[in-house]
């Protein structure tokens, strides 16, 4: 299903000096929480666009009422079969390039993030629109240990695949990515679309030499939350993309080395 809505052709934002931020919000079967997630986003006059991992009949039928609910403000797009969530990212994110939306604000459902920095965010995409900004978890008591050490093995790959600390978190799915780089970047890699998709495709873009900018983000774990990480398929496929990404550095490693020395020089 998809709310009808007027789209205009998508200029690049370099072309127009036209900042036009949207957010894609990967729904599956978070029908509990997505409410509120909603409403704290359009509470920032920010249009949304849903996308429906093909979520269970109930979690469908409260995301057909939200979009009933806010014609204009809501786009809801549905997946047929599960594609998982960096699918339903680029589902979304491809729908707000072609509507002519120039940022897309990624935001999970389940409600860790903090909505009240969505200015932040976005105040920061403004003034660097070539950059991602990424945000850079603070975590409370709720975090669930196993989670919060594992991270950073993903954290040390991350530094060694792009040969640099400028990622701080590469697993938040809290961040803004300026559509244009982002579309660039799909026409030629097919990126992961499961678990493995928050670090690869910031990896990957930073390697195309997309600025990255981290923000501090307060992130909790309800306590009625609902996680869809399979430990064993999913452990697989980061391992998998890790060891994808090592073999990707080695050759991007001169051009990697160079792009630090030329920072260093510049802040020297």
């Amino acid at each position: 299903m998809q709310q009808a809505e007027f789209i205009p052709p998508f200029i690049p934002a370099h072309k127009t000096g036209q900042f036009r931020p949207c957010a894609v919000i990967p729904v599956y079967n978070h029908e509990h929480a997505i409410g509120a997630v909603l409403a704290a986003v359009l509470a920032h006059d920010l249009p949304c666009v849903l996308v429906d991992d093909a979520s269970s009949a109930s979690c469908a039928a409260v995301l057909d009422g939200l979009a009933s609910t806010h014609p204009g403000q809501v786009t809801l797009l549905r997946h047929a079969v599960n594609r998982g969530k960096g699918g339903a990212v680029l589902t979304g994110a491809q729908h707000a390039a072609a509507a002519g939306y120039t940022h897309a604000l990624q935001i999970d459902a389940d409600g860790q993030h903090c909505t009240d920095d969505i200015p932040r965010f976005l105040q920061q995409a403004a003034a660097k629109p070539q950059s991602l900004i990424a945000g850079c978890p603070q975590y409370d008591d709720s975090v669930p240990a196993v989670r919060f050490y594992a991270r950073y093995l993903t954290h040390v790959w991350v530094w060694i695949n792009t040969l640099s600390l400028d990622i701080r978190d590469s697993m938040c799915g809290f961040r803004v990515y300026p559509l244009p780089s982002l579309m660039r970047l799909t026409q030629r890699k097919q990126l992961g679309e499961r678990m493995d998709f928050d670090t690869e495709v910031l990896v990957r873009l930073y390697w195309d030499g997309v600025p990255v900018v981290n923000l501090p983000t307060r992130v909790t774990y309800p306590a009625d939350g609902i996680s869809h990480f399979r430990a064993g398929l999913d452990n697989l496929l980061i391992s998998r993309m890790h060891a994808t990404l090592f073999f990707g550095m080695l050759w991007r490693a001169p051009r990697l080395l160079g792009r630090r020395l030329g920072l260093s020089r510049g802040q020297s």
